[in-house]
This record gives C-alpha cells, structure tokens and sequence, in this order.
C-alpha cells in the first residue's frame, strides 16, 4: 500500500496553531517520534533506485547510496569532501560520478514519479518551469560561458539550466532539468568531445525549447499536472503559450510590463499601396488601439481591485489585491491573434513597497474562480524555494566536475535526496507540521554522525519549529 495514500486530505504547512497545542505535544513525549525512523526510510528510498545503478557485469549501488548520504551530510557537497566524509576511495567515487554508465535520466524519472505520487491532492497541481545558474570559473565545465546567471543577478561565466518542479499547497520537489548548451558550444565539436556530451545533444536548444521538452516529456511518463506557470521570460513568448495551450493544458505565465494587449478584438489588414513607387506593402497592420500592461495598470483604481489570499508563507498568508480582464494580444511574427486572460497581482509590503505581478492564463472565470486563478499564480515561488533548498541545503551548485555525464549524474543524485525531503515532510506532518529540509538534514547528519543525545535533537528542532509558529501565528493576529 502507498504510505501517501492516507496523506491525501487537507494538509498545510502555513497555518495559526495554539503555541499551547505545539507545548503539548512537546510534553506528551510523542513529539519527534515519528522522524526517529528517518534513517530507515532513507534507506528504503535510496533501495527503490538500487536497480539502476547497475550494468551487465556489476553494480554500484553502494556508491550512490554513499553519494547520497554524503550530500546529507557534508558541508561541502563535492566528490573530494564527500569522499573525505564518508572515508570512501575518491577515484571509486569519482569514477561513479563522471565515467559511470548509470543512466541519470531513469533517476531523474523515477524522481518525478515519485513526487507525483507523493504529492497531497488538495488542490491543483503545477508543474513550474525556471532557469537558474551558478558561476564557475574557467573554460572546461560543461556549458560554461559568459551568460546571464540568475544566482548573481547579472552576466557572468556560468552553467545554467532549466529546471522544473511539481507542486500542490504548500509542497513542491524537483522533478528535472536541463542543461543549457550556449550556441558557441554546439559550434565546436572539440570541445562538445571533450566534455563528453552525445552527439546528439550538440544542437543549440534555446531555455524555452528546453521548457517545452520537459513539458513534452513529464507528458508522456504520465506525471501528473493541472497547469504549467513559469517566469516573463517564458511568459512574453506566445509561442510557448501555444504551445502548453497545444499540449491541452493550462498556463498562468509571467509577463514584462511592456507587453503589448488590445482590449477589442484587432482587425489585421494589408495596407493599400500609396504610389507606384516603391514595394508593395507586405506586413500587416491594425488601427486598434493597444496599450501595455504597465500602462494599463496606472489607469486602475480603487474599486477595480479585489482582495484575495495569494498562498501561505512562514510569516502567515500573502495577500494581495487582483484584477483581471479580458486581452487579445497580436503575435506578429505569424500574425496571429489570440486571447488571453491578464491578471494584475498588487502586493503592499509592511514598510508600504508595492509590488506588480502581472501574468498571462488561458483559463476563464467562467470555470476557475479567482481564488483559485490566485493560487495558480503564486505557485511559481515554489520552483524558486526549491532551487534555494537543492543550492543551500543540498548544495547542487558546489559541483566541481566538467563533463555532461557527471552534471546529469549528480543532478540526478541531489533530486533522489530532494524527493525524499519532500516524503518526510509528510509523512512527519502530523507530529511536525513545520519540518524543513534544513530540519531533516540535521537529524539524519545527527543519526549517522551522533553528536548529542536523541533528546537534544528534537529539542532543537522543536525550539526552531516554535519560533517559526510564532511568527505564523502574529502574521494571523494583525489581519
């Protein structure tokens, strides 16, 4: 029988509790019970994968499960600190990492259906697209180059990738990624050959094919999503719109302020040549009149805004101030009209900032109501928390080796570790509703590594998780 089975019902990380309630169960000397056998599960996840890390003569199954814990526990997650860690032969784990023939995609697909599984079916749920990159220095690591790199906010030689999440409520794992190959890569076959990357990986995919490529592909694993929402990047390109829109799914996209809407429907025509002279008009033209979604929003007031719960948040629930209306915006570069649905989010910070999101749905509000529209909008800080986690908690970032196969393979072996994160939070809910990844690499560091009592342990967790309500709690109070 699923164990998540039973976990299926109305569960939130993000709500008031009584302080009192939390003292209580502290007391009764069942609180922590329940991730005392933490250690165990782990090793029951990490057995689920045993039949991929293994070929026609051997297995090495024990270095994954090593890798693995190494990523847990190490405050530096690369293969020389790991290995260090853990007192394992480095060139065995080096070996296993980037010359190892285990497939990474098998891992990184039974991590996506594991977290489908897992996932409490409380409302729907998104799969969310976003890039994200980290610097390096020199030439030699795979996809290197001098790029935009999200982590730093500006050009920087790095690697970066498109990655995706699945999430529902207040709950999300990654469920994968792609490396973004720069065109001067693809161009040069030495270096393609160097880093070991297939040949049939060398052509130049932009980071929106990329997304459509895992959309196409958590399709057709049979993973399961209501709606896909990703950033402006993503967002300003009708394409890709088309293209979820095509897949039969619904979108809630980003968009940049300039984007250009019309509120009546255009009427593109041909313009009437004016003399004999010069070339016959080709492109088309509209006498509609259109705006920009900043633009628009300066002309809105009071009562055209609705009050809504955007999602729940470590300090209570984010709420925000909605408006939504009815666009066609003309795609020029195949001369197509389309509808949309904008929705403008207004949030008001406690020191008075005002923040603008706005964003692009083919959903309507005859069939989705604008709570929910608001939910499926705030869902795409998930696959940014969960990028934060695998950085900061699991250190994905801290990878030290240059070639295509060993960038899958550890991607692979840190999404293994995330999905498991994301099976404790809830299967620990009940008895630790606040339980954080950072929580849980802790105490299973502290189980295989003691360094206090049992005791102790839970006694730290459960003074962090006490804060972490309190301030829930006052964010409740203030409403």
């Amino acid at each position: 029988m699923n164990i998540f089975l039973y976990l299926r019902v109305i569960i939130e990380e993000q709500i008031y509790r009584s302080e009192q309630c939390l003292i209580h169960r502290k007391n009764s000397k069942e609180y922590g019970k329940t991730l005392i056998d933490a250690v165990a599960r782990l090793n029951s996840h990490l057995s689920e994968y045993q039949h991929i890390f293994k070929n026609s003569t051997k297995t090495f199954f024990d270095k994954a499960e090593n890798y693995a814990q190494g990523i847990i526990i190490s405050q530096m997650r690369n293969i020389e600190r790991i290995s260090e860690e853990l007192r394992v032969n480095y060139h065995q784990m080096q070996h296993f990492i980037t010359e190892s023939n285990w497939d990474s995609r098998a891992v990184i697909d039974k991590v996506a259906k594991d977290v489908s599984a897992a996932l409490p079916m409380r409302k729907l749920t998104g799969l969310v697209i976003d890039e994200s990159g980290w610097v390096k220095k020199g030439d030699k690591s795979v996809g290197v180059g001098h790029q935009y790199c999200g982590n730093v906010g500006k050009t920087a030689n790095s690697q970066v990738a498109v990655f995706a999440c699945l999430s529902n409520g207040d709950f999300a794992s990654m469920v994968d990624a792609r490396l973004y190959l720069p065109k001067d890569w693809c161009k040069d076959p030495a270096r393609c050959k160097e880093a070991g990357i297939p040949k049939d990986e060398r052509v130049f995919k932009t980071k929106l094919e990329l997304a459509g490529e895992i959309i196409g592909h958590q399709i057709a694993q049979g993973i399961q999503f209501d709606f896909v929402t990703a950033d402006g990047y993503y967002g300003n390109d009708a394409s890709f719109a088309r293209l979820i829109d095509k897949f039969g799914f619904l979108y809630m996209l980003d968009l940049h302020a300039n984007q250009t809407i019309y509120f009546e429907q255009p009427e593109l025509i041909l313009p009437q040549r004016k003399s004999s002279r010069g070339r016959e008009p080709k492109r088309l033209k509209t006498t509609t009149n259109n705006t920009t979604v900043g633009e628009y929003f300066k002309t809105l007031e009071e009562q055209d805004w609705s009050k809504l719960t955007v999602r729940n948040t470590a300090k209570g629930r984010l709420e925000g101030y909605y408006h939504f209306v009815k666009v066609y915006i003309w795609d020029k570069g195949i001369d197509s009209v389309e509808t949309r649905l904008l929705v403008i989010r207004k949030t008001i910070s406690k020191n008075k900032t005002v923040e603008i999101k706005y964003s692009f749905t083919n959903a309507n509000l005859e069939q989705y109501t604008p709570e929910g529209l608001a939910y499926m909008q705030a869902q795409r800080f998930f696959v940014e928390h969960c990028i934060k986690e695998s950085k900061q908690i699991l250190g994905i970032d801290q990878f030290q080796t240059r070639k295509w196969n060993s960038w899958g393979h550890q991607v692979a072996l840190n999404f293994m570790v995330s999905s498991f994160m994301l099976k404790e939070k809830l299967i620990c809910f009940n008895d630790m509703p606040l339980l954080s990844a950072r929580d849980i690499k802790e105490y299973l560091t502290f189980k295989l590594y003691k360094e206090m009592t049992d005791d102790q342990m839970i006694d730290r967790i459960y003074n962090r998780q006490l804060l972490r309500q309190k301030d829930i709690n006052n964010s409740y109070l203030r409403l």
